[in-house]
């Protein structure tokens, strides 16, 4: 057993966090000037939040991941109890025609970035129990997802949906139930995308690109105009044009757009490599994790991870509709910074009891 973290997994997070803040300073300048009169504004908040991330971080990388299921049950209660919180109007923050954040003071912050963790904990748990019936899974997935769809928040429950349905699949549950409670969540998105008009239009947006340019497709439009202007090589950092209050979000969930118009093709497929090995890594902890907690637990999280990555990116490059989901590591965010990387520093104390496959030769 190795006692040390896996130390090429831990410079790539702090690499990943120390470009997202290089960007957050450069994208999000417009947008701080025009909202505040202050155009460090939101690198200032996201610098104290990753401060704060990676201490938080390196403490959990030195506690013992068995800690985690010992609090799974009172942490994932608590956070639902937030989720619920979240819509009572005397609590909580209204923007954009959502509910999602909870105000305290001068701190906002979101429970739908603590549901993903407690989620993760608590189905690892649960399978680690021997727990087999599938109720016992899909019932506290149904609880969650349902919550946060009545925020309104399409791709989060899409990223919550996917963190359950990897860890259920790989506990080992029998696959006939598995596959028809998968199929009724399926169908239960699609009506829910269908009996709601903007969830509607953004669906029909992405397969009908033509009909109203000002309007409904305006978002992805720009988008799309700022990877072209990006062109090979990019116009260099600092040079967006779309970052200049024309790309809605362009600082949060369209901020690789904005990227991708600065450093062009090359530069951003350096970037998507680095998360494709972060990705890989995180799956690497979870294959070599010492036992079924852990195991399930890591791959939770690096589902989680790697499936706002994906979703991201494939809604930046008109590859899925629009689902209004954060890029780790690079979206202005507190909330979702600081989840990140203290669930990072989950994984790293898993990668510490890592063990080797043995093959033998014959």
């Amino acid at each position: 057993m190795s006692k040390k973290f896996d130390k090429t997994f831990f410079y790539l997070i702090l690499l990943l966090v120390a470009i997202g803040l290089v960007f957050i300073a450069d994208i999000s300048t417009p947008q701080a000037l025009n909202y505040f009169n202050d155009k460090f504004y939101f690198v200032k908040q996201q610098v104290v939040w990753a401060c704060i991330g990676i201490v938080a971080m390196l403490i959990i990388s030195s506690i013992h991941y068995s800690f985690w299921k010992k609090i799974a049950v009172p942490f994932f209660a608590a956070a639902v109890l937030l989720l619920i919180a979240v819509l009572i109007p005397e609590l909580s923050l209204k923007a954009l025609g959502a509910r999602r954040w909870i105000s305290i003071g001068n701190i906002n912050f979101q429970p739908s970035e603590v549901i993903k963790l407690a989620l993760a904990l608590y189905l690892a748990k649960v399978a680690d129990s021997k727990i087999t019936r599938p109720l016992a899974f899909f019932i506290p997935l149904a609880i969650v997802s349902g919550l946060i769809m009545l925020q309104p928040d399409l791709g989060t429950t899409l990223i919550v949906g996917a963190i359950g349905v990897v860890q259920i699949f790989t506990s080992g549950i029998a696959l006939i139930p598995f596959f028809g409670w998968l199929s009724s969540g399926v169908i239960s998105v699609i009506a829910l995308i269908m009996i709601s008009p903007y969830r509607r239009d953004r669906i029909m947006t992405f397969f009908q690109l033509s009909s109203d340019p000002l309007g409904k497709e305006y978002h992805i439009r720009q988008i799309l105009l700022a990877l072209g202007s990006g062109g090979l090589f990019g116009l260099g950092i600092g040079q967006s044009r779309q970052k200049y209050l024309f790309l809605p979000e362009a600082s949060t969930d369209s901020i690789f757009a904005a990227i991708a118009e600065e450093i062009g093709f090359i530069g951003s497929f350096v970037l998507i490599t680095l998360f494709a090995f972060f990705v890989f890594k995180a799956f690497k902890i979870a294959s070599n994790a010492p036992d079924q907690f852990s195991k399930i637990l890591a791959i939770g999280i690096a589902t989680w991870i790697g499936g706002q990555i994906i979703l991201n990116l494939s809604s930046m490059t008109a590859l899925s509709p629009l689902t209004g989901i954060p890029l780790p590591f690079f979206s202005y965010g507190g909330t979702s910074l600081l989840m990140i990387l203290a669930s990072c520093g989950i994984l790293l104390n898993i990668s510490k009891y890592a063990t080797k496959k043995i093959t033998s030769r014959r």
